[in-house]
């Protein structure tokens, strides 16, 4: 998503020279959220992007492998490709088990299609993994009739997303949906019919699925003199350039600063991967024009996921310090949560609280003080809720 939105955006705003979109995948460019829902289901084989390449006069090198990158030239395992400006749209890797070599992950469009064969009624599906992949998964095969058990090394569902006490109250929802949750042990060996748990416990298992997170996709990047942190992610400054002069970098790949958090934050999500695709694209036509920088990117990082019948929606970034705010109860059909830092919004969670959310997006960034016992009340809108 983020390099066809570069290359898209690149067009329309005037770039004229030649644009070469590279990938790995066999597939033009297309959209990953439907993977865990309407292709696991069966209701769609594809969900390449309705974009017109040839029209565009963009060329597509798909099934094609970036391996280094050396001032003006980009390395491929189909050859040397020049280039007056590169940006790095590689994304982020599934992490592996070890000795999970048998077991399926879901991250492109092939992962999706070979599990989907899988979910047959009375398949028994171990998910190794409660966070928000996992999730869906989870919800898809229940659906499909499979026994389904989901091993978390946390103590509850999303632990490296929100606190426990939250993620706990989603437990409930594997539970309705007849789903087994086992939280607070990890996985000590994967075999051909089974998977054994470090509490010694063995699940017998048709198919296992891991979704234990992603690592940003920077390995062939070793010895280009692009700079790395700690994770592998891209650093690169507010206009999503690199350490390497021509060279940006975008999505899933990238750590970038931020002032609204105070820091670098590297996002995995696919409202970042469209975001900055189009700002890189902004920030190339500048410099290809000689135009003043604009406005750093620094977007309100946002998330949805599709889980047992619910809408899950997640904006901003909180951290431990934070107010928490109530709007609502767990035992209403919808509700949500609020984090304030020194009376400013700086995050929510909203489960089946469309309305709630997007209104929270504009009054994040806008850094808006909100009066708490108004934001707690659900019958009054957050926008209204402004001290």
């Amino acid at each position: 998503m983020a390099g066809a939105q570069t290359a898209l955006a690149l067009r329309q705003g005037g770039w004229r020279g030649p644009i070469a979109l590279v990938g790995e995948e066999r597939h033009p460019p297309y959209d990953r959220p439907p993977l865990s829902k309407d292709v696991l289901l069966g209701k769609r084989d594809s969900t390449e992007l309705d974009i017109d390449w040839q029209d565009l006069g963009i060329e597509l090198l798909t099934g094609r492998r970036a391996t280094a990158v050396a001032p003006g030239i980009l390395h491929t395992d189909g050859g040397e490709l020049p280039y007056r400006g590169l940006v790095i749209a590689t994304g982020a890797a599934p992490i592996a088990l070890p000795g999970s070599d048998g077991a399926r992950v879901l991250r492109t469009v092939d992962d999706a299609l070979a599990l989907r064969a899988d979910l047959v009624p009375g398949a028994r599906l171990v998910l190794v993994g409660a966070g928000w992949i996992g999730a869906e998964t989870a919800t898809v095969a229940r659906q499909s009739g499979c026994e389904v058990t989901v091993v978390e090394a946390g103590p509850a569902p999303l632990a490296g997303a929100l606190p426990a006490g939250l993620g706990a109250l989603m437990a409930d929802w594997y539970a309705a949906a007849g789903a087994e949750l086992r939280c607070g042990t990890g996985v000590s060996a994967i075999e051909a019919d089974a998977v054994v748990l470090t509490d010694g416990t063995r699940l017998p298992a048709d198919h296992v699925v891991v979704g234990i997170g992603a690592r940003p996709a920077t390995g062939w990047l070793a010895g280009s003199g692009i700079e790395l942190d700690a994770a592998g992610a891209i650093l690169v400054d507010g206009w999503l350039r690199t350490s390497a002069e021509h060279v940006w970098a975008a999505g899933d790949c990238v750590s970038y600063p931020s002032a609204r958090s105070g820091t670098r934050l590297s996002v995995q999500h696919w409202d970042h991967a469209l975001q900055s695709g189009r700002a890189v694209a902004a920030s190339v036509l500048g410099t290809a024009l000689g135009q003043a920088a604009g406005e750093a990117y620094d977007p309100v990082p946002y998330f949805w996921s599709e889980q047992f019948g619910r809408m899950v929606q997640y904006a901003g970034r909180h951290t431990e310090g934070d107010l928490l705010v109530w709007r609502g109860s767990a035992q209403d059909p919808d509700w949500a949560v609020l984090w304030l830092r020194e009376g400013r919004l700086a995050g929510v969670l909203g489960v089946d609280r469309p309305r709630d959310v997007n209104q929270a997006r504009r009054l994040i960034a806008a850094g808006t003080v909100l009066d708490p016992v108004k934001a707690a009340d659900p019958s009054v809108q957050l926008k209204a809720a402004v001290a």
